[in-house]
């Protein structure tokens, strides 16, 4: 089952959180990462509003872990914090009926 990183972000520091991005994205790639969304248009329908919203799937749920446990995500990571609030999420995807 693939699985999705979905994340709801306010950038508080664009200079920090533009070296995460330049890094978190060959991190996301390398464990097979593919994003779907990342920024642009959204509506709020329910929830908390953070202007960015990012969506990227990982061929399975291990994957993603992975991915978001590896040294260089977490290397990456280190640019957004204290850059940024955030909230992500890992889910399995439901299979096709």
């Amino acid at each position: 089952m693939t699985a999705l990183w979905i994340a709801h972000v306010t950038v508080t520091d664009p200079e920090a959180y533009g070296r995460y991005a330049q890094a978190a994205g060959p991190a996301i790639a390398a464990h097979g990462g593919v994003f779907l969304a990342r920024g642009g248009r959204f509506r709020q329908m329910e929830g908390a509003e953070r202007p960015r919203n990012v969506v990227a799937r990982f061929p399975s749920f291990e994957a993603a872990v992975a991915c978001y446990d590896s040294a260089e995500y977490q290397a990456a990571l280190a640019h957004a914090r204290g850059a940024s609030e955030r909230d992500l999420v890992i889910v399995e995807e439901t299979p096709p009926a």
